[in-house]
């Protein structure tokens, strides 16, 4: 538990580093909201999987042998696309070009990003294997995951990280953090896409799983 609470805890340093350093200012507030969000999602994430699943806490600490060599830099991408965003807004207060945006509007899109960590955490004490990358776990005795948000699509974790990223624009009031969004959306499907195919090449039960829930990322479209 200690590695994934430091794991944590440096992720959303960084996250502010990355976001007050960029501005060159701390009077960004925006971005001490967005701080404070994540902060809250990191910390009811936390404590709930430290209860109900300790074991998924160990197993998410860290890279673990079998971990399909093409998923690190993807995972990596998701993991620091709100950190790559949090630059691009950062730059974009700097030079005094962010939009305005109401509080009502913000604490609006707030509920949908807290949405979409609920759906996430849904998805975390529904499967016990639910590692930060794409490996076969037979030795935590791996089998299919197909309870909770699982009976809707395939991959409900990755649903809301694309739901918290489509959030973080909007967030810090930034358009050069949606421009860049734009650019690393592909990853989110190109790495759901291929943990789909070695889910159903080596994780036994996944193909029959996969024929009773259609899709992949978004209901009724993929």
């Amino acid at each position: 538990m200690g590695r994934y609470l430091i794991k944590q805890c440096v992720g959303l340093a960084l996250l502010a580093g990355a976001l007050f350093v960029s501005a060159g200012t701390l009077r960004w507030p925006m971005g001490w909201g967005y701080i404070g969000l994540c902060a809250a999602s990191m910390a009811l994430t936390g404590i709930l999987l430290a209860r109900h699943s300790p074991d998924l806490v160990q197993e998410r600490a860290g890279v673990r042998a079998g971990t399909k060599g093409y998923d690190v830099p993807l995972a990596l991408a998701m993991a620091y696309a709100p950190m790559l965003m949090g630059v691009a807004a950062g730059l974009q207060v700097r030079f005094g070009t962010t939009v305005d945006t109401a509080w009502g509007w913000w604490a609006a899109v707030a509920v949908l990003a807290l949405g979409s960590t609920a759906w996430t955490l849904w998805a975390m004490l529904s499967n016990p294997f639910f590692a930060p990358v794409v490996r076969i776990q037979s030795e935590r005795g791996h089998s299919v995951a197909a309870d909770g948000p699982y009976r809707y699509v395939r991959h409900p974790g990755y649903l809301g990280a694309v739901l918290f990223a489509l959030a973080t624009p909007a967030l810090l009031g930034s358009t050069w953090a949606a421009a860049l969004l734009a650019l690393l959306l592909p990853a989110y499907v190109l790495r759901t896409a291929l943990e789909d195919r070695v889910l159903r090449a080596e994780l036994p039960g996944y193909a029959g799983y996969a024929w009773d829930v259609r899709y992949r990322l978004v209901p009724g479209v993929w």
